[in-house]
């Protein structure tokens, strides 16, 4: 084999230090597969080297190590990487308005009950319909919308009711528990 002058010098110097360290060199030779090996000897060589660390314990102990997988069960989502992100970030705001809309409508009850005025709820609940009805009209790519359009009225009426019950559930005290005296003699 033809080696470079500087390496054959280097590695000399380097069994060397080794041999004065109380170490065999040959123990310490690569075994790894030259430049120009194939796949199946690449393969072999990772795969040997994973058995000599497992039998050393290098992955013991890891993080995670004994916890499930999570989402293996799951059907396949092509858009898994983004929604995670957004989940783990809590980012809102973000993606396309189908999940965006999605999102929003789950939530519309307790952003409605968030709002003083009958006059706010309305137009809040109209401008949501407006951006459901442009997210469907939009061409773009993405999933589709199927976030439906709100019921103004039923809507304000349920608003209405839920405020009712909330001030009628304010306006009873609670019971006063009886207060015991204690005295003290002396």
């Amino acid at each position: 084999m033809s080696e470079d002058p500087r390496q054959a010098a280097e590695r000399y110097r380097l069994d060397r230090r080794l041999r004065d360290a109380g170490i065999d060199p040959g123990e310490t030779e690569s075994t790894a597969p030259e430049r120009g090996s194939t796949a199946a000897e690449r393969a072999a060589y990772v795969e040997t080297a994973i058995q000599q660390a497992i039998r050393r314990g290098d992955f013991d102990d890891l993080p995670g190590a004994g916890k499930p997988l999570t989402n293996l069960g799951d059907s396949h989502d092509p858009d898994w990487w983004i929604r995670r992100k957004i989940e783990n970030e809590k980012l809102s705001g973000l993606g396309p308005p189908a999940l965006t809309l999605r999102v929003e409508h789950a939530a519309l009850a307790d952003r409605m009950d968030a709002l003083a005025r009958e006059g706010d709820v309305r137009d809040a609940l109209e401008d949501f319909n407006r951006r459901v009805i442009e997210a469907r009209r939009q061409l773009l790519g993405g999933p589709p919308v199927v976030t439906p359009t709100v019921d103004v009225d039923a809507e304000i009426e349920a608003w209405a009711s839920r405020r009712r019950a909330r001030a009628a559930a304010a306006a009873v005290p609670p019971p006063t528990p009886r207060r015991r005296r204690w005295f003290r003699a002396r």
